[in-house]
């Protein structure tokens, strides 16, 4: 927090100082809360206890297995599922008529517990008198315990189901468990009770509407029979009448005679074109098929061998040829006169057809007329018949209902629409107070208001505010003495740098304004008046990194191979904490490989950027730690330099995955860096084990020549050697 004004100074609020506040008065709070905490306790112990038991009913749609009618049950079950119908349940659970009908069969009023207005206290009597509350007993008794039975109930519907829960609080445990059962017994009884009397309703209205149903069906009958007869509409099927079915049969005799008739004509004409032209009578059907006709052509026959028989022996002249031809000729005139009486007997039979069909003509006109006269007589009768149907029908519906609804009149006939599908038992613990959850929120509570109310003296006192400098422009110092250097290269004095031969040793950098430097809290604290001396060892350089949330630094080691082990110890510190590492060798020597990488011929960054690999391919697993190394790799080196502006982005996608990118470029320059350090966020780290101060000072000269304001010193000494046991050890 700060603030401006005329003549004021800003200030910030030193959480370190509230902190420090509460820890100098902890035994305060501690006594503060024990002390809530046993009362808490205590006062819970004392508390009369309340036991609580639950019954669950399900609300279903239930029909006596003798119902056959499908329709109601649908109509049932939609109206008791639907979320109003199981809402109307819950309030019929919560009404008053069921609830004194509970009071009634338990004979709770008995019960100090539910009426606790018969014996008052004297501050309540008190009350009374002064006129500040009503008199409770003016109130009937039955009232009085709904009151308090209604304040021990709970009834809800569980959430997405069609189960209602009824608990009950109670002192006593027995009674918690009895009430919810005996609530679930007397709603299923009115659910059931009022089937009941709903079928007796349907009976008692059923019964003289079906009596008038009787009357108005059988009159209907009546008219119909009358009218049928009245108008000679006698039925002879389902849908035809006398009438109609005789029009029908003179409609089919009229086609047959039709059909014969022409028959006859088409026979007699053929015949009759047959002697015309002097065919042979064989080839007519009506000829060949008289009897008579075949005597005399078997006649022709045998005359006709006879002949050629005598032919043979005798002349033509002969008189016996000549009787036998004369027998032939006068055959064959027989056959002519009787194919002639076939054909008067075709033309007798054609003429009896058309006779016969203008008499059914006449017929057929004559039903005609009849039967449009009927049809229009029996729109009335249709009319009569449906009326008669329509109070058939009802009186058949009402009959069927009212068996059924007689049915069900007697007891148990009609089961409640809910059934019990969790009975309420005898609780075992109290549902109120919990001791424990109780103590240990009293507990909690007194800690945490104990707190802030010291926070609140600090900060109202103004003790726990500390004034800012208006011209401060870097973060505030840290008290702690084990943190990196940061050195500000701008205005860099050379001659005022003191580094010890020791690199160890501490650093004496005025102008170079060190985070290491300790507050004035610290300095008036310490007797000595002395300030805390710089730390530039690994640790403290991996505290650095970690506090800033710095996600990409580049590491230059002028010393070379000392300098980059020092960097591997560094990656392998921060992996450590559970921070997501990643170590890029971009050194000449290859150091860093050697020493975390399985194999030197790993594929690396030198085949990244030569575009050779994939870039997973690239990621490996350190030996000793759970950091990542990308190796060096065995590309041509000017191959991957002409790759060398893909690097930024390898960087970028790094980030994404790592917490800490940490670049290793050995004994480079400040040109050298400057593509991959000119980003926001990234420090530059200067790992010199064993290196001279002059070569320091030239180093840190040069890369704030080129424009760098911090660079983080890193004088701590990594052990080079071979595969080491110690996962700590370079």
């Amino acid at each position: 927090m700060s603030g401006n004004g005329s003549g004021q100074q800003d200030v910030d609020i030193d959480l370190g100082g509230l902190f420090r506040a509460v820890w100098d008065r902890r035994v305060k709070v501690l006594l503060a809360t024990a002390c809530v905490a046993a009362l808490a306790f205590g006062a819970a112990k004392m508390m009369a206890p309340d036991y609580q038991s639950e019954t669950r009913v399900l609300i279903e749609s239930r029909e006596p297995e003798f119902s056959g009618s499908n329709q109601n049950a649908q109509t049932g079950s939609d109206r008791v599922f639907d979320e109003s119908g199981i809402l109307s349940q819950v309030q019929v659970l919560r009404s008053a008529d069921l609830i004194k009908q509970v009071a009634r069969n338990m004979k709770l009023y008995e019960q100090k517990e539910f009426d606790p207005s018969v014996d008052p206290s004297a501050v309540s009597d008190l009350m009374v008198m002064l006129g500040l509350k009503k008199n409770p007993l003016e109130m009937p008794p039955e009232e009085r315990v709904l009151k308090e039975f209604t304040s021990k109930l709970q009834v809800y519907q569980v959430e997405k189901s069609r189960v209602i829960a009824i608990a009950f609080t109670s002192k006593d445990r027995q009674l918690a468990a009895a009430i919810p059962n005996e609530m679930a017994k007397v709603f299923l009884s009115l659910q059931s009770g009022a089937k009941l009397d709903t079928n007796s309703e349907a009976s008692r209205w059923l019964e003289p509407e079906i009596a008038n149903l009787r009357e108005k069906v059988r009159d209907a009958e009546a008219k119909v029979a009358a009218y049928r007869s009245s108008s000679d509409l006698l039925p002879t099927g389902e849908t035809t009448n006398f009438a109609t079915r005789q029009l029908t049969d003179i409609s089919t005799e009229l086609t047959r005679v039709r059909g014969e008739r022409a028959n006859a004509a088409a026979r007699a004409e053929g015949v009759r074109a047959a002697l015309a032209s002097g065919r042979e009578a064989d080839t007519i059907a009506d000829v060949v098929g008289s009897q008579m006709i075949q005597r005399l052509k078997e006649t022709e026959a045998n005359l006709q061998g006879q002949v050629a028989d005598l032919s043979t022996t005798l002349l033509d002249g002969h008189p016996r040829l000549k009787a036998l031809k004369s027998q032939v000729e006068g055959i064959r005139a027989q056959i002519r006169s009787e194919t002639r009486k076939i054909l008067s007997s075709l033309e007798n039979e054609a003429k009896v057809g058309e006779l016969r069909e203008q008499q059914l003509t006449q017929q057929l006109n004559a039903l005609k007329a009849k039967s449009a006269q009927a049809g229009e007589e029996e729109v009335g009768l249709r009319a009569l018949e449906r009326e008669a149907t329509a109070q058939r029908q009802l009186l058949e519906t009402y009959l069927a209902r009212y068996r059924e609804a007689t049915s069900r009149t007697v007891e148990n006939a009609t089961p409640a629409d809910a059934r019990v599908i969790s009975s309420a038992v005898v609780p075992t613990g109290a549902s109120f107070p919990k001791v424990m959850p109780i103590t240990i929120v009293a507990a909690l509570a007194t800690f945490l208001l104990s707190c802030i109310i010291i926070m609140l003296g600090e900060l109202f006192s103004g003790r726990a505010l500390r004034p800012v400098s208006a011209g401060a422009e870097r973060p505030p110092v840290r008290s702690r003495p084990a943190i990196a250097a940061v050195a500000a290269a701008d205005g860099f004095d050379e001659r005022k740098l003191d580094i010890s031969p020791a690199l160890n040793d501490p650093v004496d950098l005025p102008p170079l304004a060190p985070l290491a430097a300790a507050d004035d809290d610290d300095v008036a604290d310490d007797p000595s008046g002395e300030a805390a001396e710089p730390d530039f060892s690994i640790e403290a350089v991996a505290d650095h990194l970690r506090e800033n949330g710095v996600r990409i630094a580049i590491s230059v080691s002028p010393g070379g191979d000392e300098g980059s082990t020092a960097t591997v110890m560094l990656a392998r510190l921060i992996a450590e904490e559970d921070r997501k590492v990643v170590l890029i060798d971009l050194t000449g020597s290859a150091c860093p490989t050697r020493l975390m990488a399985r194999s030197a011929q790993l594929p690396g960054i030198t085949n990244l950027l030569a575009g050779e690999v994939a870039f997973t391919e690239t990621i490996h697993a350190d030996r000793f730690s759970d950091a990542h190394i990308i190796p060096q790799g065995d590309a041509d080196p000017r191959l991957a330099m002409r790759g060398i502006e893909r690097l930024q982005m390898i960087i970028d996608a790094l980030t994404n995955a790592y917490d800490l990118v940490l670049v290793e470029c050995g004994p480079a320059d400040e040109g050298a860096v400057d593509k991959i350090a000119r980003r926001d966020g990234a420090e530059i780290i200067l790992s010199a084990p064993a290196v001279s101060e002059e070569r320091i000072v030239e180093v840190l000269t040069g890369f704030g020549e080129a424009g760098y304001r911090d660079v983080v010193l890193m004088t701590g000494r990594g052990e080079p050697g071979p595969d080491y046991p110690d996962r700590h050890a370079a």
